[in-house]
Formats: structure tokens, C-alpha cells, sequence
């Protein structure tokens, strides 16, 4: 627990979480429904950001003996990465995106604004909350990296099954998309592992790509 703490963990883990609550705002400012004002959803990022990138500093280069971030990201990854995107892409645009549009219309952007606040969001703080933060935590505690990817994976269905309870899918439609968050899980935490934060982000990217080819047509 002592790196938590260290100075240089949490200097840098306060640049990300500003970084990221910036790249938040756009998507709190079009939420319409939002009973809270945007300095304070803004503030509750931040601190809470500051925690879960504190997590990642601290404890996934120790544990992995890899690096948070990789520049030089291997030419072969970043191509079976881009194809496993594509290959979503398709799937999801032809067999889950046209029910879902209709069951959770909130999650699909109407404008090319929207798609942008939309894909920010994702990218700063979903990836780290559902990803990034957890696979440090577990890992840290199991001292496993095999254990720590199945309970982090494990960590979004509960999250998936906790919002179908407040927005019900129906039945199949929801194994369809249980199926998706599981397999979608265990190749993003892969890609963490084997390019950084940075091949991670470039398979959600691709992911939050396919909303273009509906607000184009």
C-alpha cells in the first residue's frame, strides 16, 4: 500500500484524473437529465479519478512488469487488435445494435456531437473504471494476472447486470449482450496487458466508431 501513496504516483494520477475529467465534460454538459450541476459531477470525477489512476500507477507496472503506457506497440498486435475491432464492429452494427437501439435509445448518439462527448467519455473514464482500475486492484491483491483479468471481466457483468436491472433488456437480447461484455472484456484486458493503455483505448475507439456508420446514413 506504501506506492499508493508515494508522491510520484499521486502527482501523475492527478494529471490523469484532470485529464480525464476534462475529456468527461462535453458528455455532462448534452446530459439533459442530470440533477446535479456540472462543477460538481466535474469534482466527483476528478477526486474519484485521482483514486482509480492512482491504482493504475501504483500497482500494474509492479505486478505485470509491463509498462502503463507503450509507445512502441508491436505492429502485429496493433493489426490482430484493429481486426478483432472490425470484426465487432460488424457484428455489433448487424445483430445487436438494431434491437438495442430501440430498447436503450440513450445509448446511441443522434448527432456527430453527441458521438464525440460519447466516445470521450468512454475513453477517459469507462475504460478506467471498468478496466484499467479494477485489473490493478486485483492483481495487486492476487498477485495473479490470469485471476486478476477473469475477476475484472467478472466486475463488468456485475456493472451490466446491475443497469439491466434499472433498464431491462429483453432475454435473448441480453444473453447476446452478456456474451459480447464477456468476450469484449477478456480482449480488452489482453490488450492492456500486451500494448498499454494505449491499444486498449484504440479497441474501444474502434468500438464507439461503428455509431458513424448510422448517423451517416
Amino acid at each position: 500500500m506504501r506506492r499508493l501513496g508515494q508522491p510520484q504516483v499521486l502527482v501523475t494520477a492527478a494529471i490523469a484524473a484532470l485529464v480525464s475529467a476534462l475529456l468527461c465534460a462535453p458528455r455532462l454538459l448534452l446530459w439533459q437529465t442530470r440533477a446535479l450541476p456540472v462543477w460538481y459531477l466535474e469534482a466527483v470525477l476528478f477526486f474519484g479519478g485521482i483514486v482509480l489512476w492512482a491504482f493504475v500507477f501504483a500497482w500494474h507496472a509492479e505486478y505485470t512488469n509491463r509498462p502503463v503506457v507503450t509507445l512502441k506497440i508491436d505492429p502485429t498486435l496493433f493489426a490482430l487488435t484493429t481486426l478483432a475491432g472490425m470484426i465487432a464492429v460488424i457484428g455489433l452494427h448487424l445483430f445487436l445494435d438494431p434491437s438495442l437501439r430501440i430498447t436503450t435509445p440513450e445509448d446511441y448518439p443522434a448527432s456527430l456531437q453527441q458521438w464525440i462527448a460519447m466516445t470521450l467519455f468512454n475513453l477517459a473514464f469507462s475504460e478506467l473504471f471498468l478496466v484499467f482500475a479494477p485489473f490493478a486492484w486485483l492483481v495487486r491483491l492476487f498477485r495473479n494476472q490470469s485471476v486478476a483479468a477473469v475477476l475484472t471481466v467478472f466486475f463488468g457483468v456485475v456493472v451490466l447486470l446491475l443497469r439491466n436491472r434499472s433498464a431491462p433488456v429483453p432475454g435473448p437480447l441480453f444473453a447476446a449482450l452478456l456474451l459480447f461484455r464477456i468476450t469484449g472484456g477478456f480482449l480488452s484486458v489482453f490488450f492492456y496487458l500486451r500494448g498499454g493503455v494505449l491499444l486498449a483505448w484504440w479497441w474501444c475507439f474502434l468500438i464507439e466508431a461503428r455509431h458513424l456508420i448510422s448517423l451517416q446514413q
